[in-house]
């Protein structure tokens, strides 16, 4: 009974938004920074440097006055200055004149080509979009959220160009194709990388039930759309020999990387701890609210090593301390269903909860592969997944592509941009 009521209470807390609060503040406090000696620094707009004036106008006083309807106005004598800046959205229409000729050696026929050509078809085919709008398109899908109805709504809104749906889902489609390179450069960056951060969440594949895993790294991020939650895509990517360091939240999958440096989640740790205590009454409440201290003592220490109040090993030494404490924490009988759950979880992966103290430099959490995970959730709450299959693998192409370059400082459209009008395929900066 007691477990059929705690697993009907977190069905009743689980999102459905993913930034919902649990609790509402019937009197919140007002929003923005307070006034006083803690406010900070004052910014305003400036004028921009080096930015001339394109146009002017003049704000002469009315006719009459707006408050008492009188005609008797005097100027006072001097003006005061306002800037604007506004957006100007215009659409560049090129025409190329393409030579043709052939090698009087070989006889091979030849064209000429232009660096901002996106294609070098003719005929029926000769009428195209610039690379601007192709990279638009999929940063507007895949990064925005928008769905390609909408994207064909803002081009001919904002650029005055009339597109069909079907335009926007055949340009997300081939940037993807073209991207594939700098996409099995991540899948490799991963692979060599020595710490990888998974994390999975439910899709949707033409209405049906698929998985997102993502893998992260700390200037890398690897998307794979997968139809289920199996080891697969993590075993494709990484391979089950893999001796790096693995950051994950206690998926059972996680374990077969025997070679590897497992560390278990310490925030799902707290947050299963915090669960607990909301229902433990008398003396349930000791093991949660001890595995929780213990919890916090770990995090506490290595903040201290990064703050260079303790050595190197005196972090080992304490990592032996908490681990030896969190076993006899866990070594007893326990009466409540939950506690025993979560004690013979933590039994099983005993090294792996202050692994991150053993290792300096390991993250104690996988938040990397929750900021990951977050854009596409709420992605997938806007537009609901991919229709097909091979939209899912542009999904993840594209994902990953633009995950990366955002960690990495490029900027995405440009590098859309230049991924569409290079001959050659185009690999990311490290």
């Amino acid at each position: 009974m007691t477990a059929a009521l705690e697993e009907a209470r977190r069905a009743e807390k689980r999102q459905a938004a993913p930034f919902r609060k649990d609790k509402i503040v019937a009197e919140p406090k007002k929003p923005g920074r307070k006034p006083g000696k803690d406010y900070g620094t004052h910014v305003r707009r400036t004028v921009p440097a080096d930015v001339p004036v394109t146009e002017q106008y003049e704000a002469r006083l009315p006719e009459q006055c707006p408050h008492c309807d009188s005609m008797n106005l005097a100027s006072l004598g001097h003006t005061d200055e306002q800037f604007q800046t506004e957006i100007e959205c215009r659409t560049v229409r090129r025409r190329f004149v393409v030579y043709r000729g052939c090698c009087l050696d070989c006889g091979m026929p030849l064209e000429g080509r232009h660096p901002l050509q996106t294609s070098t078809v003719t005929g029926a085919a000769r009428e195209q979009l610039g690379a601007k709008a192709h990279a638009l398109m999929s940063v507007l899908n895949k990064q925005m959220g928008l769905s390609h109805g909408k994207i064909a709504w803002l081009f001919e809104k904002v650029f005055r160009l009339k597109i069909s749906r079907s335009t926007s889902v055949r340009s997300v489609e081939r940037t993807g194709r073209r991207c594939e390179p700098a996409y099995e450069q991540i899948r490799r960056d991963v692979r060599a990388a020595e710490q990888v951060t998974p994390d999975e969440t439910g899709w949707r594949v033409g209405g049906r039930k698929g998985w997102l895993h993502v893998f992260a790294t700390r200037n890398t991020t690897c998307y794979e759309v997968d139809p289920t939650r199996s080891i697969a895509p993590a075993e494709r990517l990484l391979g089950l020999d893999w001796s790096g360091r693995l950051v994950h939240d206690g998926w059972s999958v996680y374990d077969r990387f025997v070679n590897a440096i497992h560390q278990q989640c310490n925030t799902h740790l707290l947050h299963r701890c915090r669960e607990l205590l909301e229902v433990a009454r008398r003396g349930a409440v000791r093991f949660p609210r001890d595995l929780q201290a213990l919890l916090q003592k770990g995090l506490a220490t290595r903040d201290r090593y990064q703050q260079g109040a303790i050595s190197e090993h005196g972090l080992l030494v304490a990592a032996g301390r908490l681990t030896t404490q969190l076993g006899r924490l866990v070594d007893g009988q326990f009466t409540h269903d939950g506690n025993r759950r979560l004690a013979h979880f933590v039994a099983d992966h005993l090294d792996e909860v202050f692994a991150y103290l053993r290792h300096p430099g390991m993250d104690a959490t996988n938040y990397l592969g929750e900021q990951a995970v977050r854009p596409a959730v709420v992605n997938r709450k806007v537009w609901g997944g991919n229709r097909t299959w091979l939209g899912a693998h542009a999904q993840s192409v594209l994902t990953s592509v633009i995950r990366t370059c955002l960690q990495r400082g490029i900027d995405i459209l440009s590098f859309f941009a230049e991924v569409l009008t290079r001959p050659n395929p185009l690999l990311i900066p490290p």
